[in-house]
């Protein structure tokens, strides 16, 4: 379903230079996409800005919100890089997919609920929450807990609870956030 909506985002954002012609366009298009580019929309108005690109995938960020966008998306006008769609469009699409996030990671994060980390090892059950305190049970260890925030989380793509964290991350951070050892004693 997220891939549906992903795909027919992607084919709204598709520019009516790179569709006409046919695929030299699309390609020229996406070859002139570059991180640090401003993208203006089809009424002439900045979006935002490219902050990076992997292969075939541009990362705008548009009000402090990134979004995947593939560079074939992208064609040109007399200002820059251009895509079919204006700043609120894009805004819209994007505020509608962080609730839908929100809304998932929410229904996955229950007391009781397995997490795994952001590389899919087992982090933990869920202990507690207390508003965006989140307790975990490291290993099913109620011996071994480490609260974690709200926002560390998220739904995985089975709708598994996922830590936004690795395991190697969480334990940098309790060692430099643990008292230091008494060296006199």
């Amino acid at each position: 379903m997220n891939i549906a909506k992903l795909a027919l985002a992607a084919a709204a954002l598709t520019t009516t230079a790179a569709v006409a012609p046919g695929v030299a366009i699309a390609q020229e298009a996406a070859a002139s996409v570059t991180a640090g580019a401003t993208v203006y929309g089809n009424d002439g108005m900045e979006i935002g800005t490219v902050e990076s690109i992997d292969g075939e995938t541009a990362i705008l960020v548009v009000d402090d919100m990134k979004a995947p966008v593939p560079a074939a998306a992208f064609g040109t006008n007399e200002k820059g890089a251009s895509l079919n769609a204006t700043k609120a469009q894009i805004v819209g699409m994007l505020q509608a997919a962080q609730k839908q996030a929100i809304a998932a990671r929410d229904a996955a994060l229950v007391v009781g609920a397995a997490a795994v980390t952001a590389k899919n090892a087992p982090l933990g059950t869920v202990l507690e929450i207390d508003g965006d305190n989140v307790i975990i049970a490291r290993g099913g260890d109620e011996m071994a807990k480490v609260t974690l925030l709200r926002e560390h989380f998220a739904a995985g793509p089975n709708g598994e609870l996922m830590a936004l964290l690795t395991n190697a991350q969480i334990d940098a951070a309790m060692a430099a956030s643990a008292p230091a050892a008494d060296s006199a004693g």
